[in-house]
């Protein structure tokens, strides 16, 4: 495979492999081993159609993958979460069968959101294949059986299985610009010492707070934290100690949905901090603490480690 190919197909390889894994560091290794394995497989001069080549071999890789990392997604401490992609303005899902950069084609709150991916997480490695291949992808059953290596029927009844499955607890949420600067705005406010009365009138008396820290933080939730007061007094407690590390906090949006970024004061990263929102209440606050999900969006912040390190040396 040349360079023209690696340009034109990559985005397309990541975003399968990204949805796939829930995890950008992965996607992007599975992405080097297809093309080096298309590389090194003698019959590159006669594929018909490269695209359909390196779906295919990316998705197996993906399937591999997941079925090695299940024991350690079981043992995860706490709640886990994908890792977190910024992007630009948003395209249609079916836009990731285009040439269009990664970045944008994880920008879409359907099928990207944080809680679409978690949902995810119920399907076998090889249902999330069809699932998405299908769903997301539009590729037809027989252009499926040939990526997955099952037969068309199989395909089919796999598909119907998984859609049953995912619709039966798939988010219900949409978020418009204008909706999600606001919202963002209104944390962003509170945060800053202002008055959280407007923030948390926008909390679902249902919400719910969602944190992953793969225990490498000072609160490790393993379980996540429902109802309006409860996920109020976190989000305070989030906010005294984030900015005792004289952390600044900005507006993102991640995955699809608004959400922040928080940094020390050398502008490193303490978290990424997503919303689920629907008719104007927050449903859902997803935080991303985890250093080794944070670090293909820049340095992390030291400050952060070393206070962690602190308090694990005086427990």
């Amino acid at each position: 495979m040349d360079t023209s190919q690696y340009t034109r197909y990559r985005p397309l390889m990541f975003s399968i492999a990204y949805r796939m894994t829930g995890s950008v560091s992965d996607a992007e290794d599975i992405v080097q081993e297809a093309f080096l394995r298309a590389g090194k497989d003698g019959k590159n001069a006669e594929v018909e159609s490269p695209k359909a080549y390196l779906a295919t071999i990316t998705t197996r890789l993906a399937i591999d993958h997941l079925r090695s990392a299940r024991v350690r997604r079981e043992s995860y401490i706490g709640t886990w979460l994908p890792e977190p992609l910024l992007a630009g303005a948003p395209v249609g899902p079916r836009a990731s069968r285009s040439e269009a950069d990664p970045a944008e084609l994880a920008e879409t709150s359907d099928s990207l959101s944080m809680a679409f991916l978690v949902l995810l997480e119920s399907l076998a490695p090889a249902e999330r294949a069809v699932f998405l291949l299908r769903e997301v992808f539009g590729y037809d059953y027989g252009e499926i059986a040939d990526i997955t290596g099952k037969t068309e029927a199989a395909c089919r009844q796999t598909f119907a299985r998984s859609r049953r499955r995912i619709d039966e607890g798939r988010p219900r949420f949409e978020t418009s610009r204008a909706e999600g600067d606001e919202l963002t705005a209104l944390f962003l406010a509170a945060a800053d010492g202002g008055d959280m009365t407007s923030l948390l009138e926008r909390l679902a008396p249902d919400v719910v707070f969602y944190g992953d820290s793969g225990g490498k933080g000072e609160t490790t939730f393993i379980a996540p934290v429902i109802g309006r007061d409860r996920v109020a007094r976190v989000i305070r407690l989030s906010f005294e100690r984030t900015l005792e590390l004289g952390a600044s906090l900005r507006a993102a949006w991640v995955n699809g949905q608004p959400g922040v970024l928080a940094r020390d004061a050398d502008g490193d990263l303490i978290a990424v901090i997503v919303f689920d929102v629907l008719g104007g209440q927050v449903l859902a606050i997803r935080t991303i603490a985890n250093p080794e999900k944070l670090r293909h969006l820049g340095p992390i912040s030291r400050a952060w480690h070393e206070r962690w390190g602190r308090q694990e040396e005086e427990n």
